[in-house]
């Protein structure tokens, strides 16, 4: 697997090896092992997967106990995945990180504990999974407003496009308002 790193140091991108010939391909999407040495030593306790149409945005959530890592991949389709960097004893504190994930590039976004997260579906439909490092925790959920201006996030919506999203999404908080890491 190969390793690229972002602006945020500790936000990586998997990029694994694949595996093909005339009958299909073959990639592994975890290893314990082969991350550790990577710099992301992870236990995860829970698997989730969500499935949604073109236009849709999830997020940007956190929680601000259980804290989770997310390693996160599309299985079908494209989005274009953010997180956002709360912790605030952080140098890159408020920065984003925007990465396309597609069942095309196979790729893995690794988001460590401390950062918002959500994604923006920029195919037909989307099936997108992610391993998390604690378990949902609804009472410490925190949503931060996924159009920010402070935050200037470069969604790749269509002007005049409205993005789907829940009313928890659009009533998120500012960061200056937002519940934070310290």
């Amino acid at each position: 697997m190969n390793v690229v790193e972002t602006s945020i140091p500790d936000v990586r991108i998997i990029e694994p090896h694949v595996f093909g010939d005339h009958r299909g391909y073959f990639i592994e999407t975890w290893n314990a092992a082969r991350f550790a040495e990577c710099g992301i030593d992870a236990s995860f306790v829970q698997d989730n997967f969500s499935f949604s149409k073109k236009g849709t945005l999830r997020g940007l959530h956190y929680q601000i106990e259980n804290t989770q890592g997310k390693l996160m991949r599309v299985v079908e389709g494209e989005v274009y995945d953010v997180c956002v960097d709360m912790r605030k004893s952080s140098s890159t504190f408020g920065h984003w990180v925007g990465v396309v994930l597609s069942s095309e590039n196979k790729r893995s976004l690794w988001v460590p504990p401390g950062f918002a997260h959500g994604f923006y579906v920029t195919s037909e439909v989307a099936a997108f999974e992610y391993k998390c490092t604690d378990y949902y925790a609804k009472q410490h959920e925190r949503t931060l407003l996924w159009n920010d201006p402070a935050l200037g996030i470069e969604w790749p919506i269509e002007d005049g496009v409205d993005p789907l999203i829940t009313d928890k999404d659009r009533e998120g908080k500012i960061l200056l308002q937002a519940d934070v890491f310290p």
